[in-house]
């Protein structure tokens, strides 16, 4: 599967965002999708992730509250919203894909994902 992100742009704090994944080749129906992203510096993180088979969302504490992913299966495209942005969500935010793990698996370690996007920069000033 080929996924690429879009989306990103620069924002106030408390403002919103939504970035993008879609992908081409095959159905993201069988993958578990994941959002990372990575601030100038610093290593990448974890950020949320969908579940294979029902796409069940888990989210890192962080970001709880304030971010929704979900998936459409039809536009073959997963999504992150992005609401009461901080500075400290800057960054650069990739989304991955891994077909290898149960349909209930969540993992959030950037190892467990084959797939990756090229990234989409999210600035969110203060």
């Amino acid at each position: 599967v080929q996924l690429q992100a879009s989306g990103g742009g620069s924002v106030q704090a408390g403002g919103s965002l939504r970035v993008s994944c879609s992908a081409s080749g095959r159905t993201l129906r069988n993958y578990s999708v994941g959002w990372f992203r990575q601030a100038p510096g610093k290593e990448r993180e974890f950020v949320a992730t969908l579940t294979k088979l029902d796409g069940r969302p888990y989210y890192t504490a962080s970001v709880r509250g304030r971010f929704l992913v979900s998936r459409d299966i039809v536009e073959n495209a997963v999504y992150l919203q992005m609401n009461s942005l901080k500075p400290e969500d800057t960054g650069v935010y990739y989304c991955a894909a891994t077909d290898t793990i149960g349909n209930h698996d969540v993992r959030s370690d950037s190892a467990s994902y084959r797939y990756w996007g090229q990234g989409t920069q999210v600035t969110v000033s203060s």
